[in-house]
């Protein structure tokens, strides 16, 4: 198929940072720092800090990789690179169906907020059509232009940050004061490490749409550190903001929006629900924007139809892709069957890890060039994933397992496709 038309390289920095952002912040952010308090009390900030230093070296892999590339597929291209299509496929493959069960998952998620100011969307019918038209309507928004779609997040990213850093504000400017560090019992830092490292994961996702990027070689390894870093920060303020304002912490999935009430009363527990919502609404509005960029990346490599490579002259954006995943997303938000798919997701991204981990001292070392400290970092990364992996359930392996072999089979499909169109 000759592509006569290819999305043009509109992102700057501060796009590629709104992808970012939003991949690592939804609602964790909000039920994460009374879990973390509530478990090595104002030990808990320390806590993100670790969590960044176990997700680090998988960041540097990634920023290492991106000065390499600047085509669209990040991690696709990173995998096929060093060891060949098939690899390359299973990096992007899992991270794509699971990044499509999450969408469907986190906009009732969304819907579920937003209910407890507005009840009404918590009826039989009005609850299914409210998370359809929420995911058409971001996908309309994502078909008409990339530009389009950066300024939306940008605003969903202001609404979802914004009440955050009124809490912290009142919380450094109110009567309030927060505990002294004081060490956890050690034997439960192991679980609540894991914890801070999912915070963390999806930093990724930035690395995927590198060709509509104006400068990727150049701006993504700032973009990718600069935001970890930043979403540190992020963490450490509101779950200072929250030990010093609450009274009783608790592990209460709310007790954010009580901190808030404390602090500013009924309006604050508004401002959080409202927060929240919007949050998830923007995670969700950036997986629309950066997945289907994987299924075109993946088709211009040969690994998917090169249906999905398709571009709207008019938009200049991979509208068969953009439109399908929309699609089959609103299609899953119906069936409820997407709880035990999403229970995959973190090995699906875990598996991208290690691939890409894996991917930089191999082209290195093709290239006779293998950098030590490269080298250590990866393998420090490398470990870091699969010592996460290890803390899996059962249930999320055989999901994984699944994602693969399903995987694998569609790989196959559009190889022998290919092959006949060729052969013709």
């Amino acid at each position: 198929m000759t592509q006569s038309v290819a999305p043009p390289r509109t992102v700057g920095f501060g796009g590629g940072s709104l992808f970012q952002i939003n991949g690592m912040i939804g609602s964790g952010i909000f039920a994460l720092p009374a879990v973390l308090v509530a478990a090595v009390g104002s030990f808990a900030p320390m806590m993100i800090v670790m969590g960044l230093i176990l997700i680090l070296p998988i960041g540097f892999v990634f920023a290492w990789l991106a000065t390499r590339f600047d085509g669209t597929g990040g991690p696709v291209l990173y995998g096929q690179a060093a060891f060949g299509n098939f690899i390359g496929f299973q990096a992007g493959w899992g991270r794509y169906g699971s990044g499509l069960t999450a969408l469907a998952a986190n906009t009732h998620v969304m819907v579920s907020y937003f209910a407890a100011l507005f009840p009404v969307l918590e009826g039989p019918v009005i609850g299914p059509i409210a998370v359809v038209m929420t995911i058409l309507v971001m996908t309309v928004i994502n078909l008409v232009g990339m530009r389009s779609s950066v300024n939306a997040l940008g605003v969903l990213t202001v609404l979802k940050l914004a009440p955050l850093g009124i809490l912290v504000l009142a919380a450094a400017f109110g009567s309030y004061s927060a505990p002294r560090v004081t060490l956890p019992e050690f034997s439960q830092v192991e679980t609540i490490i894991l914890l801070t490292f999912y915070a963390f994961i999806g930093f990724e996702s930035v690395t995927i749409p590198a060709g509509e990027m104006k400068s990727p070689r150049r701006e993504l390894p700032r973009v990718l550190i600069s935001v970890l870093i930043g979403v540190t920060l992020v963490y450490v303020l509101v779950i200072w903001a929250y030990l010093a304002i609450a009274t009783e912490p608790t592990g209460n999935d709310n007790a954010l929006a009580g901190a808030a009430e404390i602090a500013l009363g009924q309006i604050g527990t508004v401002m959080i629900v409202l927060a929240a919502g919007f949050s998830i609404m923007a995670n969700n509005f950036g997986s629309l924007i950066i997945m289907p960029r994987m299924s075109y990346g993946m088709a211009e490599q040969g690994m998917l139809p090169s249906w999905f490579r398709r571009v709207s002259p008019r938009f200049l954006t991979p509208s068969n892709a953009i439109v399908f995943y929309g699609a089959i997303a609103a299609l899953f938000s119906l069936t409820g069957g997407f709880a035990a798919l999403a229970a995959a997701s973190t090995l699906t991204r875990l598996l991208t890890y290690v691939i890409t981990a894996c991917a930089l001292p191999v082209l290195e070392q093709r290239e006779g060039r293998t950098n030590p400290l490269h080298f250590a970092v990866a393998i420090l990364a490398l470990g870091s994933s699969i010592w996460v992996s290890t803390h899996a359930s059962e249930q999320s392996w055989m999901t994984f397992i699944g994602f693969v072999v399903v995987g694998a089979g569609l790989y196959f499909i559009a190889r022998r496709d290919s092959a006949e169109t060729v052969s013709r």
